[in-house]
């Protein structure tokens, strides 16, 4: 398989985002000489990185690497040395948004597994945490009340706009509905149906799509029973599909449950280039320390292998490495308690399972 060839645009970016993409990079190469496969790194500058660099938190060098590769991996961005900066130049707003407006981006991807041998990380009980947590939430990305126009804001007022459109509902809805149907065949659409027209219409669509899919068994929740089931019973959901704004808000929370932000991957579909990259942020006060969990960004490369590069198997390896090295009490100062290893040598232990 020596002869394919996968670009793949890297950003390590700010705070802890060098550390966990050195890892990250680590489990990939292993891959790379299991399977025979030349993947093609190209480096570039993203947030506060580029803008000590080069003025701008998404800088034209690094737009032409992302479009000139098969897929981009994100580590972490922003922090307060750069929280005064304007919106255009702010590392999320410019940088991340940025990215994912380059890209056309209308979909996240958030999955969360609970492993048995971290339910004492989570802030839920034992008796909550029965059976097995392995969720996904599928989030509408380009449109809600984020992007919603007009947008106004006044010493007394302020305004934003919720806009759902038909295409746009349905496009997601057949992500999520692909999605369920290879997995456990169940999707839970999220919405707020009984007071919102934009999610009048989001049930509506999500209802005509599901008739194409007969073997997904479809149920719908409002958003605010949602977040409470997610609490009292996470493991009746598989597959969760819901727009921008409860999407931000179900997946964080979904990604407590797991007991550290520093295990949850994620990853952003649209055009032909994805975007993956932890969930977690780039927490600069323990930058440089060796403590941060790479964890994220290494099943941030295993979803990259998967959905861009259709390697299932490589990407099951990984899964596979990370469970094994989590079933023996390994793992950094977040997830344990007692004789954490450093950053890089989860990274090390995990690769050595490739």
């Amino acid at each position: 398989m020596g002869e394919f060839q996968r670009n793949i645009c890297v950003l390590p970016g700010d705070g802890i985002g060098p550390e966990i993409m050195e890892e990250g990079l680590k489990v990939l190469e292993k891959v790379r000489k299991k399977y025979d496969i030349v993947f093609k790194l190209n480096f570039g500058y993203i947030g506060g990185a580029a803008l000590d660099k080069y003025d701008s938190p998404l800088p034209d060098e690094t737009k032409e690497i992302c479009l000139n590769s098969d897929a981009v991996l994100l580590a972490s961005i922003g922090g307060p040395k750069w929280d005064h900066y304007p919106p255009e130049k702010n590392p999320e707003v410019g940088g991340l948004l940025g990215l994912r407006k380059l890209l056309n981006l209308f979909v996240n991807l958030r999955p969360v597994v609970v492993y048995d041998k971290l339910k004492n990380t989570s802030p839920l009980s034992k008796r909550v945490l029965k059976g097995k947590i392995d969720l996904i939430t599928v989030r509408e990305l380009s449109s809600g009340i984020y992007f919603g126009q007009p947008k106004q804001i006044t010493d007394k007022k302020a305004l934003d706009t919720m806009v759902y459109e038909k295409d746009i509902v349905e496009r997601i809805a057949r992500v999520g509905f692909d999605i369920a149907k290879a997995r456990k065949g169940k999707l839970t659409s999220v919405d707020k149906a009984n007071v919102l027209y934009s999610s009048m219409l989001w049930r509506r669509v999500v209802e005509e799509v599901s008739k194409d899919y007969p073997v997904v068994e479809l149920n719908h929740l409002y958003v605010d029973n949602a977040a409470m089931q997610l609490i009292l019973n996470p493991s009746q959901f598989d597959v969760i599909l819901t727009t921008n704004l409860f999407g931000d808000i179900l997946s964080d929370e979904s990604a407590a449950i797991a007991g550290s932000l520093g295990m949850i991957p994620s990853a952003s579909f649209g055009g032909d280039i994805n975007l993956y990259e932890p969930a977690g942020g780039s927490a600069p006060d323990i930058a440089g320390k060796g403590v941060a969990n790479p964890i994220a960004q290494i099943l941030s490369v295993a979803m990259m292998l998967e959905y861009s590069f259709d390697m299932r198997e490589a990407a099951d390896d990984i899964r596979k490495a990370v469970e094994s090295v989590i079933n023996e009490g390994l793992g950094t100062r977040d997830i344990i308690d007692e004789k954490p290893l450093s950053t890089s040598k989860i990274g090390d232990l995990i690769a050595d399972r490739i």
